[in-house]
């Protein structure tokens, strides 16, 4: 998948070096002129405290959810009493509309690669694994010819970078489903066991795969590390826009659709001109990817970061912005995203197990004009219950798409409630007024 075209102001913290990088990106070559393992050589050489501080400095947070520190959580297992730890690079890519994790290892692999080991040499870890969708066997094979590579090279091993410490680094292809997006669901797959969260704490810095402390990053995550290791914490800080540090790869959904690099806190409404729309033409925008959010026409002026998107009902999640236009109905499409969450649960929580295949079907009758007295209350306290009792994030986000609609929304959602009427002319068989048979 190509990079859309950003603004010439805009940082390329984690696609920069990939058009450097010729037909084939795990070229070790290409890549190590390109500034390959710079990043390792300097956090060798700085020793892992240093390290850690610098990428503490530059308020490196995960790319999903909250934006945790990657610091803090680096130090959680660095601090350790048992010596073997692990570090795990998410790179399965769970959500099926989003491919911003397969696009950046397929650019530039080294960049994930590097910073996995950055990450491992920092917390002491010897054992480092990059997950990655085991169906794509090309993208497997080609990640293991670029670790190998690496090896070989002497750049991982037994004496990575001649620093006399080991990092070794496999690659796992895995066969699973949405949740191995969230931490504790992915390391008891890997331990072959069924892919559901465990209840926190303890976290996974202290107690992980195979029951030792595990340190659990997303690919992106980890490609800016070896960026923040040789530019410097002030540099990445500075990457970002009003007040957010850094970057982060967006899944932009609009007449003109693909993966961008985008500063992190950049309004919604450049993210709306990116994709090509008009942002006085939008109804909303979907953020959070499947178990995302809409935010109206009238926020747009809201911060792609995770504390402006939460405020406004909203999520990073998955890290994808679906224009959603005068056409499109947001009762229809909260009750397909939450059909999409319940069928995508993995049955460990009761709330969210029925819960949500309650909230998909109070949902489903309503956008067929078979609303029950109730109903509106119904929806707001099962969402509430369902959000407040959540083991993992998929249970608490995947109520969003009802909740922001009922917000900022409500005019349109009481329509199909009290009317039995799809203003947007989409809901069968209401769409053209109770019990009409309309065309769409």
């Amino acid at each position: 998948m190509t990079f859309l075209t950003t603004p010439a102001g805009w940082a390329k913290v984690l696609t920069g070096r990939a058009g450097a990088l010729g037909a084939d990106p795990a070229d070790l070559d290409a890549a190590v002129k390109a500034g390959a393992f710079e990043g390792l050589k300097k956090a060798v050489r700085d020793g892992a405290t240093l390290t850690t501080a610098t990428v503490g400095e530059a308020n490196l947070g995960g790319r999903t959810g909250a934006g945790h520190s990657a610091a803090d959580k680096w130090r959680a297992v660095a601090n350790s009493p048992v010596s073997q730890r692990y570090v795990i690079a998410n790179g399965y890519g769970a959500d099926p509309s989003v491919h911003t994790d397969a696009a950046l290892l397929a650019a530039d692999p080294y960049a994930v690669i590097e910073g996995l080991a950055i990450a491992a040499f920092a917390t002491g870890a010897t054992d480092a694994i990059l997950v990655v969708r085991g169906e794509d066997a090309a993208a497997v094979s080609r990640l293991e010819g670029a670790v190998g590579a690496a090896e070989e090279a002497g750049l991982l091993g037994d004496d990575a970078c001649g620093s006399g410490y080991r990092i070794t680094v496999t690659v796992r292809g895995l066969q699973g489903s949405y949740m191995l997006g969230e931490q504790t669901s992915l390391i008891r797959a890997l331990e072959g066991k069924r892919a559901q969260p465990d209840q926190v704490p303890p976290y996974p810095t202290e107690r992980g795969l195979f029951d030792k402390p595990t340190l659990v990053h997303g690919v992106q995550t980890l490609a800016a590390v070896p960026w923040i290791v040789r530019e410097g914490a002030d540099a990445y800080r500075k990457a970002g826009a009003n007040g957010a540090a850094g970057t982060m790869l967006v899944q932009l959904r609009g007449p003109q659709g693909g993966v961008a690099e985008v500063p992190m806190g950049t309004p919604l409404r450049e993210l709306v001109t990116l994709a090509g729309g008009k942002p006085d033409a939008v109804k909303a925008v979907l953020v959070g990817g499947s178990t995302g959010g809409f935010v109206p026409a009238s926020a747009l002026d809201t911060p792609f970061e995770a504390g402006a998107l939460k405020a406004a009902g909203a999520t990073i999640g998955s890290g994808s912005v679906t224009l959603v236009d005068q056409r499109a109905c947001v009762v229809d499409l909260a009750r397909l995203l939450t059909r999409f969450a319940a069928d995508s649960a993995c049955g460990k929580s009761i709330p969210c197990r029925i819960g949500l295949r309650r909230l998909s079907e109070i949902g489903d009758r309503i956008a067929a004009g078979n609303p029950r007295a109730g109903d509106a209350n119904l929806m707001t306290d099962l969402a509430h219950d369902i959000a407040a009792s959540g083991l993992c994030d998929h249970e608490r986000l995947a109520t969003l798409a009802f909740t922001s609609a009922m917000t900022h929304f409500r005019d349109e959602v009481d329509a199909h409630l009290l009317r039995s009427q799809c203003p947007a002319g989409v809901c069968m068989p209401i769409a053209m007024g109770a019990g009409s048979q309309g065309s769409r």
